[in-house]
């Protein structure tokens, strides 16, 4: 359990930070994202190595599902629907937390999301909040907390 505490805090700092750079200019950036996917990877090469090959299956699903998405909606619409951080972002995710949880959070993220923009559309009736751009960051990290922190907290002793 030692050695997996480290590995939770760097997990929620790089969470926290991501999600105020997202909140406050709508990017995710590189610099903590690389870190956050690399540190997953290897917390369960350390903590758990039954686990690690599931951790690169959820990184490279991750990142491949997200892309075709933004590859695809950039392709008919021409224009991003996605950023590429949140691409990336997923990936890092899916190193955390493996590749059978990434469906019940993309869903969760994106049900907190559509909740989000629907309250705010009930409070706000005269403004035109659905065609702001909307950090996703935040509802992927929420989902992420939400959908795979058994992962992350029910380690052996």
């Amino acid at each position: 359990m030692l050695t997996a505490l480290p590995f939770q805090v760097i997990y929620f700092v790089l969470t926290c930070l991501l999600v105020r750079e997202d909140i406050r200019s709508g990017l995710l950036p590189d610099k903590y994202l690389c870190p956050l996917l690399w540190s997953g990877l290897l917390f369960h090469l350390i903590n758990r190595p039954e686990f690690l090959f599931s951790a690169v299956v959820g990184a490279i699903a991750g990142y491949a599902g997200f892309a075709s998405i933004y590859w695809g909606y950039r392709t008919v619409f021409k224009r991003e629907g996605l950023g590429y951080g949140d691409v990336k972002y997923l990936a890092a995710l899916g190193a955390w937390h493996g590749w059978c949880v990434l469906p019940a959070l993309t869903l969760s993220a994106a049900v907190l999301a559509t909740s989000y923009v629907l309250i705010q559309m009930l409070c706000n009736p005269g403004q035109q909040i659905h065609k702001n751009p909307l950090p996703f960051g935040p509802f992927l990290a929420a989902a992420g907390l939400l959908s795979g922190w058994q992962s992350l907290i029910n380690l052996p002793l």
